[in-house]
């Protein structure tokens, strides 16, 4: 079984038995779940792998994540750390049915606290995004993480991907947001980091360790989080430009007239419209949908700061100079949420049309266009048949550039377009110095990609932690790096 999700098994496997028996006694049929009911917890969001499992353990606080730990190494097996199991890198899904144990986080679903006079929060691991946000909100505060999955990925998931979203470009990648760690440590011990404070310099940040580890060195089990005054304003603007290289230019403009006030800056193709069609067909288009090129442009603020007037003065600014060519502005907050419908729709419909390439690459903002051109180009000449479909966060050159093979093929023919796109994708990031992982990890579907281009003295520096915190190599086996005990 291989790392790349084209080769990996598609087939549920139960794991050992008697395994499964010692844990149930250890730790109680309540935490523990053996046979079919732990085929959901191996299967990818997507649905493209079905792998197999001992067993699964839902651990209901910190304490019994720990015994749980510890049970499972002294079984010899190891752990594969699940929150709502929607990575995209299979960084979540287990591939050793006959060795591996899914501890879920799932039942894990208490907000400790919300401090509106310190802007902070304690909130544990098994937390559902957007809930934890809605919590927030009610307690008159902002947390700015959005996802696509936020309705069913978890707290401890987005910190240990370090999960970015449309919100990047102002307030940062989840590492940003990130006050404190809760973690169960290989071996079974508590590192209780859950500080709120700001500012503390007292030698190297251990947090940070954890934080896009995707589960290699513990287990997140909470989070403290810095919160953000409400925005009570937002503007939102769907563009029309006549040239990808002309996103970069509106972006330039945007930054210097609008400041950090500036929440998101999202391209999409014209393709975008009739995919997200395809998913939601009562979406209706508000502008002419064959510009070469759009942009999603959201400003917000609160108290004095007039957004609508903002907004309002920079498209006539840049209208008048002919860099944007047609746009709408939403009138409400329903119409603003209509044109992030294509945004998120568009998603659905490329999964409504089959098993595809995705990616997750960034390249330096200035070289965000002549990538896509020429990866765009490296596709069409050796994969005619195939779709592209480009799109992304301008503000920190992050682009989803995926291939969609066409219909009619076999699940053999489907793969090997799958593979020789990724191919041709990677080979001309390599040529701007990208990176292959913009926001969605490495887990174990881009390891081989990761292990083949990481430089000598990183990969040593990894794998020295990975030694020092994990001997045993008990967590999450597979991903992200090659390691064993015995390496």
């Amino acid at each position: 079984m291989t790392a790349d999700s084209t080769t990996l098994e598609n087939e549920f496997k139960s794991g050992d038995e008697a395994a499964a028996s010692a844990l149930i006694e250890q730790l109680g049929p309540d935490l523990v779940l053996v046979g079919p009911a732990v085929e959901r917890y191996c299967r990818d969001w997507h649905g493209d792998v079905t792998t197999g499992a001992v067993a699964v353990v839902r651990p209901r606080n910190t304490e019994e994540v720990a015994q749980a730990v510890c049970a499972i190494g002294a079984l010899g097996l190891t752990i594969v750390p699940q929150g709502g199991n929607t990575g995209l890198v299979l960084g979540a899904t287990p591939d050793r049915p006959g060795s591996q144990v899914v501890i879920s986080l799932e039942r894990m679903t208490a907000i400790r606290r919300i401090d509106a006079d310190d802007f902070s929060a304690v909130v544990e691991a098994g937390v559902i995004l957007s809930e934890f946000k809605d919590r927030v909100e009610e307690a008159g505060l902002y947390f700015p993480l959005a996802l696509g999955a936020q309705g069913s990925c978890r707290i401890g998931g987005n910190v240990s991907t370090n999960a970015g979203g449309i919100n990047v470009l102002r307030y940062g990648m989840t590492r940003e947001l990130v006050l404190g760690l809760e973690v169960v440590l290989p071996d079974g011990s508590i590192f209780d980091g859950l500080s709120t404070l700001r500012k503390d310099n007292r030698g190297i940040d251990l947090k940070q360790m954890f934080i896009g580890a995707e589960g290699t060195l513990g287990i997140v089990t909470a989070v403290s989080f810095k919160l953000m005054p409400p925005a009570e304003k937002v503007a939102t603007a769907l563009l029309g430009l006549g040239a990808l290289s002309d996103a970069i230019t509106l972006y330039r403009r945007a930054r210097r007239d609008c400041c950090d006030l500036m929440s998101a800056f999202e391209f999409m193709p014209p393709m975008a419209f009739t995919l997200a069609q395809e998913a939601i067909p009562d979406l209706q288009l508000p502008m002419p949908g064959d510009y070469p090129a759009y942009v999603l442009l959201e400003i917000s603020g609160s108290g004095l700061v007039d957004i609508d007037d903002l907004m309002h003065r920079f498209l006539e600014g840049v209208m008048e100079d002919g860099l944007v060519l047609d746009g709408v502005i939403a009138a409400s907050r329903n119409q603003a949420r209509n044109l992030w419908l294509f945004r998120e729709g568009m998603n659905e419909g490329q999964a409504k049309r089959g098993a595809h390439l995705r990616t997750d690459v960034s390249v330096p903002l200035s070289r965000l266009p002549e990538f896509v051109e020429k990866a765009e180009a490296a596709i069409f000449a050796q994969l005619p048949d195939c779709l592209c479909v480009s799109y992304g966060h301008v503000g920190d050159g992050n682009v989803h550039l995926n291939v969609l093979p066409p219909s009619g093929l076999t699940r053999e023919e489907v793969a090997e377009r799958i593979y020789a796109a990724k191919a041709v994708v990677n080979e001309v990031l390599d040529g701007f110095e990208g990176s292959i992982s913009a926001e969605h990890g490495i887990g174990r579907l881009k390891k081989a990609d990761f292990l083949a281009r990481v430089p000598a003295t990183q990969l040593q520096l990894l794998t020295a932690i990975k030694q020092a915190v994990d001997p045993a190599g008990i967590m999450n086996p597979g991903c992200q790096l090659n390691f064993s005990a015995d390496s």
